[in-house]
This record gives structure tokens, sequence and C-alpha cells, in this order.
């Protein structure tokens, strides 16, 4: 091992932006707070390699998600490629982080290849990843599968005293959500049907809910959980998708038929834009929200589904199954308010105290 007894470990990413999203610094900053190596960290996004660096006995890159997500916009993952050409050979062992594996996925099969990535870490379950990549030889590539997200220790300590500082719930159901792409398929378009069937059947009944879907109303940093902390009740459903855009055309029809047909039903656009395609992909995995709801206490209404193994139907939460059919049923559970303290405390137990979802065990 070179570099004595730490190794040494670059961590290439590719941001554009700053100050950094508190959940994206603490991704990208774990490997410095917890891996027993020697850290260095390059930003593509805003330089390129520098000459020294080659003289550094690097073990291991890590190509983190921050840069293989900004295949959201070719132009700018293609200048980053370009930029990170110049770090081939500068690693015994390469390994690559890669979210959001339903659209222009085709570029991350050709960056494992070019880049020689030995392991992949995918949110995707193990199920999928050949339908993902299929052009990638599965017998070279190792794939493991990670979590959207962690829990930072130092912000599980700013969430308690968050939630001790607000002490009573005045809000019984609260809900934060995007509307999907519709090229995501019909499960992205869960999230705002979640908002549009609960706001007015909460309302009926005279309960006390702040709901929406609108971006001026996320909440960002520490806001977001001081709003989770208000809330007995929280709504949601897994991330994912049910489609699958390789090279992004999907997407870019979609847009052009909505620049044409403003207002159309998902049903109008599928059928103009991907018929056939909803449901070849079963992409599902559970999103940082419901981690942190459950750092806050708050106790979770959610979708039925898989939650990568971590969350439990009847113990961890209140399930609603997927067409809505008995939201009245758990409109009904969530006013008698019997459940919300023994789930709550489970999901705490289980999820933030034990340890297990935390980037150290991450980076570990």
């Amino acid at each position: 091992m070179s570099g004595g007894e730490r190794p040494n470990v670059l961590v290439v990413y590719g941001l554009l932006q700053h100050p950094l999203r508190a959940t994206i610094r603490d991704h990208l900053y774990s490997f410095r707070r917890y891996a027993r190596s020697r850290c260095f960290y390059l930003n593509l996004g805003v330089r390129r390699v520098p000459g020294w660096l080659r003289r550094i006995p690097f073990d291991a890159v890590i190509y983190h998600h921050t840069m293989t997500g900004q295949r959201m916009l070719p132009p700018v993952l293609s200048m980053q490629v370009r930029r990170a050409r110049a770090l081939h050979g500068i690693a015994p062992r390469s390994f690559a982080m890669i979210q959001d594996e339903c659209i222009y996925t085709d570029s991350m099969s050709e960056f494992i290849e070019e880049f020689e990535v030995d392991d992949v870490f995918s949110v995707a379950p193990p199920s999928q990843w050949r339908t993902i990549y299929p052009t990638v030889d599965h017998q070279r590539v190792r794939f493991h599968q990670l979590l959207p997200g962690y829990l930072d220790e130092q912000t599980v300590d700013r969430i308690d005293g968050i939630v001790a500082a607000q002490g009573a719930r005045p809000l019984e159901i609260g809900y934060r959500a995007w509307a999907g792409l519709p090229s995501l398929g019909s499960h992205g378009m869960l999230r705002v049907r979640l908002a549009d069937a609960f706001a007015p059947a909460a309302a009926a009944r005279g309960m006390r809910t702040d709901i929406s879907t609108s971006p001026d109303d996320t909440f960002h940093g520490d806001d977001w959980f001081r709003f989770l902390a208000r809330c007995k009740y929280v709504i949601g459903a897994e991330g994912g998708a049910t489609i699958l855009d390789p090279k992004g055309e999907l997407k870019l029809r979609a847009e052009r038929f909505l620049a044409d047909h403003p207002g159309a039903s998902f049903a109008e656009i599928e059928a103009a834009c991907f018929p056939g395609e909803d449901g070849k992909l079963a992409l599902y995995a559970i999103s940082p929200r419901h981690i942190e709801a459950c750092a806050t206490r708050t106790c979770q209404v959610l979708v039925e589904g898989e939650y990568s193994g971590v969350l439990r139907p009847g113990e961890h939460y209140i399930e609603l199954r997927r067409d809505l059919s008995n939201i009245e049923q758990v409109l009904d559970l969530m006013q008698a308010d019997e459940l919300r303290a023994e789930l709550t405390e489970a999901a705490y137990r289980d999820v933030v105290a034990s340890g297990a979802y935390t980037y150290r065990s991450m980076v570990e």
C-alpha cells in the first residue's frame, strides 16, 4: 500500500455552486471525516487536473455522484469527463457513485468502461442493474447498493435540539414534493397525486395541514427539519422511476409535447411520447427525507413499498395503498393518533439511534 499505513484516496466531484447544500456537503466530505484514509478532493466543475496531483501515489479514486450526476446537463458532463481523462492510471482501483439511474444511463455505462471503474455504488435495486447497465461487463465490474443519503452524526444532534425547542406539533399533516417529470413514468406522478388526494380529504375533516408541491414553498437547510418538527404526520412515497430513458430522448419528447400541449395529462403525454415504456423499470428507493423524518420523530404515512429494506409497515410507518383506496381509513388512524408514539419511537431507535444509516457506517 502506498502512502504508509493510511491509503491515499482521491475524491473527484463536479460542483458549480457555492455554498453547498447541507445534504451534499455531508455526503461529499464524509470520506474525509470518517474514512481511515488520507483524502484529497478535486472539483472538476471549476478546474482541470493539476500536474502536481499525479505525483501523489494514490491507492484509489472515487468519482462522486456530484460529477456523474452532471449527465442531466450533457455538455457539462462532457466537459468534466474530458478533464477527468488526465486521471487515467492515477490509481490501481477506481469507484463510481451514481444516483438517479433512470435517465442518460448510457453515458454512465460508457464512463464505467472508459475509466475502467472497478466498483459501482448504485442506489438502484440489484434486480435492475443489468437493465440499467446492459453493456457493462458485469463479470468485471462489481455493483454495490447504497442509500441515496444518510445521516451525519452532527446533523442528528442538531435535529434533536430543533425537536426539543419546538415542543408541541401544531400541524397534523405536512408534505413537500416536486412535480416529477412525466418521462420518469407513473411512479414519478405519485408525489403530486398524494398532495391532490390528501389536501382536500384532510380539509374536509378540519385537519391542520401544510401540503404543497410548489417550488416556492421549498424548505432549505435546517428549515426542513423545523418543518418536520412541527408536523405530527408526514406523507410520502419511495423515490424512483418506472421508465428507463438511456439517452434522454423520452424526456426531450415529453418537453416538446408539453410545449405544444400545455396542461396535457400524463396519459396523453404517455400515448404521444413513450407508449408501452412505463413499467419496464422498477427503480424504487428510500428517500433521504424518510430517514430525516425518523430523526425528527415525525410519524410517516407512506405508499406501500420496500423502502430499501430500511422501513417496515406497521412497525415504522402507516401504510397507504398505491391506489390510495384506503385514504379514509388512514386519516381515521391519524386523527385517532394512537399509533404515532409507538411508530416514531421504533423508527428513531432502529434507523437513527442504531447508527446503521449514518455516513460513518456508509464509509466504513
